[in-house]
């Protein structure tokens, strides 16, 4: 998720520093500042090529895109992989001049603190950007999209772009949005979009609203769905119910205030290199190799091939055909829909079912093995290598000694497993120091750690074919501590959160007293 590659926009400040310094003031710093940073080999150059292997070993073997279910799925909806790239986005937005970036490139003194407050949405305002707007008070929508879903007809709107390919037919139609990042891919793009009609929708139903009170009414129900939604989806019950005691007991956070452990700022709010550069990048494993998007589109790649380049993906930066609407339902458990079969091709359920997202395991789809030449021009274009060298380059710790600072049980290598975690021991490649070498021995990166300490539980998924129960992995102990005291520590540390502002404040848009992510999207349909 968190990954400053180049072509995602606007690069972020600070994140190439790996702050030791216990005084050090800047938007990135650590969780674990006394614990010494991991090393794989008597060299650099040894260092680098252990991960680089252990990099190509996280990659599955093939993975085509597909209609129909398979085992390495889990009881998760695909859109929860991109709402968590929408966070990422959100809290790792600069939105700093030119000149301040020169001036402090780092972001030693000038720097903006993480909040969940949707600046990569609202920009710096309709005064300072009223290029986003249309009147002041709504955003300004791109083209229409249309598609089809079962038969009805979708509408939607792609995001404003710019007239590029009115002046060049070659070039790059970009998006003019908060943050260029959130029109890297197809999907991620009409998310934004969706919370520009959510914005719109709330603004028609209260004409007597300023924009601030509308804009504070949307970021509320955002960061509702981030803590009552999206980490309980993603983080084990018996980590989340430690860091937010409310969900367990039913009660609100006034009553039961969060708990935090490790996450403790103190000056200012931070980005900790634990989650930016290892834990919160669970979410690729996540990702599918391509998805469906309507009845007439897909299922499409979420990149070219490496031997057709120019064929047609998921890759964003640019305008993309107006019959591509995102059926929703193939992405959240709006409605129930077929479960499809994996032996039978022919099955119509298997293009109309809803998408899950890839369990949370030590393998990522095929595709992120060899990304574009517009997504990583620089090498190693494996994603799991790049994670790895990026930790290993910031100077984090090993997955053991965080968990022993944590006071969790160490996993030994034995159960470090790399491959799918589907339950076929075929599909497990071996543990890490058997497939990568004696340079993992009591030695794993963070990333990689997080990843194998997953926990199966069994989630219930409804569709007209009746309950399906799935096996899901949730963060576990050290992973899912990392990214639960991350977020929560950063709502509570922001004066203009709900938390400070309403604590007992609960969304508007509730659906028989539910909002999450599914009531999030069904909204901002209905606008």
């Amino acid at each position: 998720m968190t990954d400053a590659i180049r072509p995602h926009g606007i690069g972020i400040r600070g994140l190439t520093l790996a702050p030791k310094s216990r005084i050090f003031n800047g938007p990135f710093g650590r969780i674990f500042r006394a614990l010494s940073p991991a090393d794989f080999g008597p060299s650099d150059a040894a260092s680098e090529g252990a991960l680089t292997a252990l990099g190509k070993a996280m990659i599955a073997d093939k993975d085509p895109a597909k209609d129909s279910p398979d085992a390495e799925e889990s009881g998760i909806p695909a859109a929860y992989t991109y709402f968590g790239q929408f966070i990422d986005h959100d809290l790792t937005f600069d939105p700093a001049s030119s000149l301040q970036r020169q001036n402090d490139p780092d972001a030693l003194v000038d720097f903006r603190t993480p909040r969940f407050d949707l600046d990569s949405v609202y920009g710096r305002g309709p005064e300072d950007q009223p290029y986003l707007y249309a009147d002041g008070r709504h955003f300004l929508l791109g083209e229409a999209l249309i598609g089809s879903a079962l038969g009805q007809v979708l509408t939607a709107n792609d995001l404003p772009r710019s007239r590029a390919k009115v002046v060049d037919p070659n070039g790059q139609a970009r998006a003019i949005v908060g943050d260029p990042r959130n029109d890297e891919n197809v999907i991620v793009s009409q998310l934004h979009g969706l919370m520009l009609r959510l914005h719109d929708k709330l603004t028609d139903n209260h004409p007597d609203w300023s924009f601030a009170q509308v804009q504070q009414e949307v970021r509320f129900h955002y960061q509702w769905v981030v803590v009552n939604d999206f980490l309980p989806t993603v983080v084990s019950c018996d980590v989340l119910r430690e860091v937010l005691p409310h969900l367990a007991h039913h009660s609100s956070l006034y009553q039961d205030k969060p708990r935090l452990e490790f996450y403790k700022p103190r000056d200012n709010l931070f980005m900790p290199l634990e989650f930016s550069a290892a834990a919160y990048r669970f979410g690729h494993s996540m990702v599918r190799p391509g998805y469906r998007l309507n009845d007439d589109t897909g299922p499409l790649p979420i990149f070219p091939f490496a031997n057709n380049p120019d064929g047609t993906a998921l890759t964003g930066f640019d305008q993309f055909p107006g019959t591509w609407a995102i059926d929703w339902a193939r992405f959240l458990d709006l409605e129930p829909r077929p479960f499809g079969d994996e032996n039978d091709p022919a099955n119509p359920g298997n293009s109309q079912r809803t998408q899950l997202a890839y369990r949370i395991d030590t393998s990522l789809v095929n595709p992120l093995g060899s990304l574009p030449a517009r997504v990583a021009n620089d090498p190693p274009p494996n994603l799991a290598s790049r994670n790895l060298l990026r930790g290993w380059r910031m100077r984090l710790p090993t997955g053991q000694d965080v968990a022993r600072a944590m006071g969790v049980p160490v996993l030994p290598d034995s159960e470090i497993l790399i491959g799918k975690f589907t339950g076929d021991a075929n599909d497990i490649k071996g543990d890490i120091v058997a497939v990568a070498g004696d340079a993992f021995k009591g030695t794993c990166p963070l990333w990689t750690y997080v990843l194998a300490e997953t926990e199966e539980v069994v989630t219930t998924f409804k569709t007209t074919d009746g309950d399906k129960l799935i096996k899901t992995r949730h963060l576990g102990p050290v992973g899912g501590r990392i990214v639960a005291e991350t977020f929560v520590g950063i709502l509570a540390g922001d004066s203009s959160s709900f938390l400070n502002l309403n604590p007992l404040w609960t969304p508007s848009l509730a659906v028989n007293g539910v909002f999450g992510l599914r009531e999030l999207v069904a909204a901002a349909l209905q606008g």
